[in-house]
């Protein structure tokens, strides 16, 4: 299916290149998220017409992601978790509660914006995350997990 995108979506293009990707990939996830449109000629014009207004939109995000990633760039965060004596958690640190130990100091981030490399965090001890504002502001902040008995 031809698509047109509306925000650069990684791996795929840039904000207005028009790329052909599965059915499913386009109608379950890109067209429902806002990230494409149908490459309709009718869409096309539109976005033609529209161009200057939804790239200027585009750079307000990307200034604001900036903006609160120079913010967020290596803040330390606190997560309490219950753990055994040899320092293993019971259970795990997951990506929902380091988005709710951002938002507890202040930092609105969805869950899905936290990306964790080597998966849940099921050690006390400081840890390295990545937090993607933006397509192209991803940020680095330490989370010290801490054990309670």
């Amino acid at each position: 299916m031809q698509i047109i995108l509306m925000e650069k979506v990684i791996n795929l293009g840039q904000l207005g290149d028009v790329v052909n990707v599965k059915n499913g990939y386009a109608r379950n996830f890109l067209i429902p998220q806002g990230k494409a449109k149908r490459a309709t000629t009718a869409n096309m014009a539109e976005f033609e017409v529209r161009r200057a207004e939804i790239e200027a939109a585009d750079k307000a995000k990307l200034a604001d992601a900036q903006a609160r990633g120079e913010k967020l760039a290596g803040l330390t965060v606190q997560v309490s978790q219950k753990a055994g004596v040899d320092g293993r958690l019971f259970g795990s640190v997951t990506n929902a509660d380091i988005a709710e130990a951002l938002a507890a100091a202040g930092f609105a981030v969805d869950k899905a914006q936290v990306r964790m490399a080597e998966g849940h965090l099921k050690n006390v001890g400081d840890h390295q995350v990545s937090v993607a504002l933006h397509t192209d502001v991803i940020v680095d902040i330490t989370v010290s997990v801490l054990g309670e008995h």
